[in-house]
């Protein structure tokens, strides 16, 4: 029988184990997921709450409040893009969250339990993990080694308000088509990101030439600017950002 105590908390002395099992599960369940899906936290953490079978119900309220606590310190909400390599492909994927043992990501490119990913956050910043869970176009991945989140967090908005901050590029090998006013010909792309791209080009492209670069399979078309030219290399700015989706695998520019 549950009794009233002077601090106004239920002891709960007759509550059976099992009850406060369902309980503690319940709770430490809806207070570790993330957008309605699993995170690596709540699969170590079960294990811990199931062990308790004995002890008030308060206490064990108490110990899933300091959990929930330390979760939500260690998960932090990030809306940034990451250059995500893998077994014969690398693409541009949607980081949802992070934390110090791993991160969510999202995206469409089917992925497996068990594969090796490495996740580049920006050109200096990259670490290697395994996926452990994934559904629904998204997946989470557990780090090799622990990271200090807030630490990398940091690092990262300081690398983009230095002047000459670049975004994330994927490194290509493909023929695309430059539109000039008059003619059009192949163009041989280096590397390319939602924002622009470097080329290799037979002839000079001055820098503030206006193109139109057509991507291969002729599915997009982008206008933009040469921002720079050495020779017969150069990089291209986009007028209108490519949609991050295009870019989930390099796959997607292979003939």
């Amino acid at each position: 029988m549950s009794t009233l105590g002077p601090d106004g908390i239920f002891a709960a002395s007759g509550m059976a184990a099992e009850s406060r099992r369902r309980a503690a599960s319940s709770a430490i369940v809806r207070g570790s997921t993330f957008d309605g899906a699993r995170t690596p936290y709540v699969e170590g953490q079960m294990d811990n709450i199931y062990s308790h079978t004995s002890g008030t119900l308060p206490e064990v309220c108490e110990e899933i409040a300091r959990d929930d606590r330390r979760m939500a310190e260690r998960y932090r909400t990030v809306c940034r893009v990451a250059r995500v390599r893998r077994a014969g492909d690398v693409g541009l994927w949607r980081v949802r969250n992070i934390s110090n043992e791993g991160l969510m990501l999202a995206s469409d490119v089917p992925i497996e339990i068990g594969e090796t990913l490495e996740i580049a956050l920006s050109e200096t910043s990259s670490f290697q993990g395994t996926v452990v869970w994934a559904e629904h176009g998204r997946c989470g991945v557990a780090f090799d080694e622990p990271i200090d989140a807030a630490d990398v967090l940091r690092g990262l908005a300081d690398e983009q308000r230095k002047e000459g901050y670049r975004a994330l590029r994927l490194p290509v090998t493909v023929e695309a088509i430059v539109a000039l006013r008059d003619n059009a010909r192949p163009i041989d792309l280096v590397d390319i990101s939602q924002h622009g791209a470097g080329f290799r080009y037979d002839l000079v492209l001055d820098p503030g030439t206006e193109v139109d670069l057509i991507l291969p399979r002729g599915e997009h078309r982008r206008r933009a600017l040469v921002r720079w030219s050495r020779g017969t290399r150069g990089g291209l700015w986009f007028a209108q950002p490519l949609d991050r989706a295009i870019l989930e695998s390099i796959s997607s520019f292979l003939p």
